[in-house]
């Protein structure tokens, strides 16, 4: 197997985008005329990989029913720390991270911090915890500024991913009138499953997610338990305590990889524009701990 960019390039594929999700994104997010580019449509991206056990859809499957939009309760969650929660970042640097360009480089973080936010920077990697990670609960915020170029849609419209274990990913996407493979908008757990309903807010309001995540467990190779997350979006209940198949940036289909009981949180440098605010965690240490 190999991950999804790499399956990409070597399957490059066309894949029509249906009539009634191209009326959707006409015009674009930003009210202009744009036409995306060749390849950079609302359908393009990640090719389209296995069927999913115990679904009736592939891998990014372009048909695959578009959650339905809920309008969340006001106001959106923005919960300060718990006494015991490691604040990842608190407005004013990126003292609790690392930067990590292609080929798993490390080096300092390349995104910027401005007015009480991080902002992706393209091209510059990702960004990486310095500490390492387990079951754990964790909140953040996020946004899609507003004004972006109206030919960018789908995945190219404020593509990012909060990467749990650097394995695990929840997508971060503009979504609010933003049509793309379901298993690929804001709130999916990447590739395998679209958010239950989809309460994501326009571009230039801030987002939430509180994730409650269960690391899987390894003896040697063998995979003996697997990962879980629950997904509460905007205070929705999105993802109520869903099995992972596996590492999600794998093709056709997500696959476990052994890997140590912790690893480091990741914000992905993706296409963007993205920005976050307000991330804090907690170490999940059971009952009686």
């Amino acid at each position: 197997m190999v991950n999804r960019r790499g399956f990409a390039r070597r399957m490059a594929a066309t894949v029509p985008v249906l009539p009634a999700l191209a009326s959707m994104v006409e015009g674009g997010q930003a009210g202009g005329t744009a036409t995306p580019p060749p390849g950079r449509g609302p359908m393009d991206g990640s090719p389209v990989g296995d069927m999913l056990p115990g679904q009736k859809w592939r891998v990014h499957d372009r048909n695959r029913t578009q959650p339905r939009k809920v309008t969340p309760g006001e106001p959106i969650p923005t919960s300060s720390a718990p006494s015991d929660a490691m604040v990842l970042f608190d407005g004013k640097d990126l003292s609790q991270w690392n930067g990590r360009g292609r080929g798993g480089v490390a080096g300092p973080p390349g995104w910027k911090v401005e007015n009480g936010y991080i902002e992706l920077v393209p091209r510059t990697g990702s960004l990486v915890t310095k500490d390492s990670f387990g079951d754990v609960q964790l909140h953040l915020e996020w946004m899609t500024p507003a004004g972006e170029d109206a030919s960018r849609v789908g995945q190219f419209r404020g593509n990012s991913g909060v990467i749990l274990m650097g394995h695990y990913e929840i997508q971060v996407l503009s979504s609010y009138n933003n049509p793309t493979y379901p298993d690929g908008s804001a709130g999916a757990i990447y590739g395998l499953y679209p958010p239950m309903v989809n309460p994501c807010l326009p571009e230039g309001q801030w987002n939430s997610y509180d994730i409650g995540f269960e690391a899987p467990r390894f003896e040697e190779s063998k995979l003996v338990k697997p990962a879980y997350v629950t997904l509460f979006f905007n205070g929705v209940l999105v993802h109520n305590r869903m099995a992972l198949l596996g590492t999600t940036s794998r093709e056709p289909i997500a696959a476990y990889t052994p890997h140590p009981a912790e690893l480091p949180l990741v914000l992905q440098g993706h296409a963007g524009p993205a920005r976050f605010r307000n991330i804090w965690i907690r170490r999940l240490r059971g009952y009686d701990a």
